[in-house]
């Protein structure tokens, strides 16, 4: 599997309101801690991989803590290289986790050590046949990710000019594109 995705900086406030006028869905609102790991054997900045765990929970008007908490789910993902210039396409992998402790400990006895943690909001649209999703990141700005998963790259080009045309269908400009990961800009802030 592929999955195509454009990235832009945007006010989610404005992204919203273009959203409801467009007929678009929301679906979902959750809450991410994303915990990215080093592996022993390769450095994945340098191999432009990524091995995270991702603990979510659902964010909805008057849910306490305690309620997200029982609702929490995880899953472990593994992101291959970028497969080329024009978006964010790579393969990737993921499944669910029973346990993200567990699995904690599994990876760190096989010497992948936690590199960094990346927390957002994100509220999840469906729109034109793709997933949007308005993200707050902390410690960054606000950001429109567009995506859809196809199975073959030969599908990776009319999917993602696909996207281009629904991001300006929200006045949103492709060329505005950031590639860098939420991992990468957070570090690269900590760098300043």
């Amino acid at each position: 599997m592929y999955e195509v995705e454009i990235k832009v900086p945007a006010d989610l406030d404005a992204t919203r309101e273009r959203l409801r006028a467009a007929g678009a869905e929301r679906v979902d609102a959750r809450f991410q801690r994303d915990t990215y790991y080093d592996a022993p054997h390769r450095e994945f900045a340098e191999t432009d991989e990524a091995l995270r765990i991702r603990r979510e929970t659902p964010l909805e008007g008057g849910v306490s803590l305690a309620a997200r908490d029982r609702d929490a789910t995880a899953t472990v993902t593994y992101k291959g290289p970028l497969i080329e210039d024009a978006s964010k396409t790579r393969a990737e992998h993921e499944t669910g986790v029973d346990d993200s402790e567990a699995l904690d400990a599994v990876l760190s006895g096989l010497g992948f050590e936690p590199a960094a943690t990346v927390e957002k909001r994100r509220e999840f649209w469906s729109h034109d046949g793709f997933t949007v999703t308005l993200d707050a990141v902390t410690g960054l700005d606000e950001y429109v990710e567009i995506e859809r998963a196809v199975d073959e790259e030969r599908e990776v080009d009319a999917a993602r000019e696909a996207a281009v045309e629904a991001l300006d269908r929200l006045g949103l400009d492709a060329e505005e594109q950031v590639r860098t990961s939420y991992l990468g800009l957070l570090l690269a802030a900590d760098g300043d």
